[in-house]
């Protein structure tokens, strides 16, 4: 302003032509306008200076304090029923009677259904009419022979008549088994889809059983992770369905890389709970890595420049830059290896445009 003042009079008395009174006038007359312009500007100069609001810049920070540092590997799995099988009949034929109903609880060797055996037991029927004969005639000539009656072969002949029909009851009474389907496992019936009547045969399943008490959370980890995931790491497991989470340790790790899907799978033990459900889905979160005591920044107020990153902290009201190194990241908070203390108030909003030493206030 001072130097347009300035101008204006340069020009004024160059284009003047009068004489040095009227000069001397007209110099004295700017300089008082000049004068009054000062003071004018010197008053806004005070009031704007009052005003230290418009001098600083607002900004958020991120006090830095010292916390265990925890970095995830977060998978998508399932929950498996360790048992969960379906019964299959070990021999064809006509269901007579099922014994169980859908979501009944059943143990392991009971009986759940039997199939149509009369041929069957006709056939039992005729052979334990065989044996009761030959058995009788055996302990008769066992007592002939005792009282060294008779000849050793016709007791030899009784012997291996009557052994021999035992032996085929024996194989009899197995077939009998097979037509009695029976549950493999101490379960819940989850499947029935029998019917009285209805013809069954092997390989044709039509009943589930499931031992919700022994869940796992299965997951399949790319090779990648192989050197870094481990049987007893910390592991939290979410289960959007059942609205419930909890934190536990791996239980089982593979040793072992599928070739064709280049993974290994992973299991975790399951608390018993009737929320959860065989197949729903899990998500496994591993710590693969974990420092106590570490320092960690938002990692949005990390900036990069030619010379590496840094961060702009408010230290006394006053913007200021600090060069980092930066380790893991997760969850948006990334790790400060270097050149920050806790204590330390990160500018995490408001650091565009904002260049070190300007004034700063949050």
């Amino acid at each position: 302003m001072r130097n347009f003042i300035y101008l204006i009079v340069i020009v004024f008395l160059a284009a003047c032509g009068s004489g040095d009174d009227n000069k001397k006038a007209q110099l004295d007359k700017l300089k008082k306008e000049q004068a009054e312009i000062n003071a004018k500007i010197a008053k806004l100069e005070a009031e704007l200076g009052s005003n230290k609001d418009t001098l600083y810049k607002d900004v958020n920070v991120h006090e830095v304090k010292s916390s265990t540092f925890k970095n995830y590997i977060e998978i998508q799995g399932r929950v498996d029923a360790e048992e969960n099988v379906q019964v299959n009949p070990q021999a064809a034929g006509v269901l007579t009677k099922i014994f169980v109903n859908i979501g009944q609880n059943v143990s392991k060797g009971q009986v759940i259904a039997q199939i149509d055996d009369a041929v069957l037991r006709q056939s039992m029927a005729q052979l334990q009419t065989q044996l009761d004969l030959a058995t009788n005639l055996y302990n008769r000539q066992k007592n002939l022979w005792d009282q060294k009656i008779g000849t050793e072969v016709q007791f030899l002949n009784a012997k291996t008549q009557k052994e021999g029909l035992e032996k085929q009851m024996a194989v009899l009474r197995q077939q009998a088994a097979m037509y009695q389907v029976k549950s493999p496992i101490n379960g819940t019936i989850d499947q029935l889809d029998w019917k009285i009547g209805m013809a069954v045969q092997p390989g044709a399943p039509g009943v589930r059983i499931v031992n919700a008490n022994d869940l796992k959370a299965k997951a399949l980890l790319s090779e990648t992770y192989a050197s870094r995931i481990d049987k007893g790491d910390e592991v939290e497991i979410i289960i959007p369905d059942a609205k419930d989470s909890l934190t536990t340790k791996l239980s089982f790790t593979s040793k072992v890389i599928d070739p064709t899907s280049r993974s290994f799978s992973i299991e975790v033990n399951l608390p018993s709970k009737k929320i959860y459900r065989p197949n729903m889905l899990a998500v496994l979160r591993i710590v693969d890595y974990e420092k106590a005591n570490a320092l960690t920044v938002p990692i949005k107020a990390v900036q990069k420049s030619e010379a590496g990153d840094y961060l702009l902290l408010a230290d006394n009201g006053k913007a200021k830059r600090v060069a980092v190194k930066i380790g893991n990241v997760y969850n948006g908070m990334a790790e400060v290896l270097s050149g920050l203390n806790a204590g330390d108030k990160v500018i995490t909003i408001g650091f565009n445009n904002l260049n070190e030493g300007d004034l700063v206030k949050f």
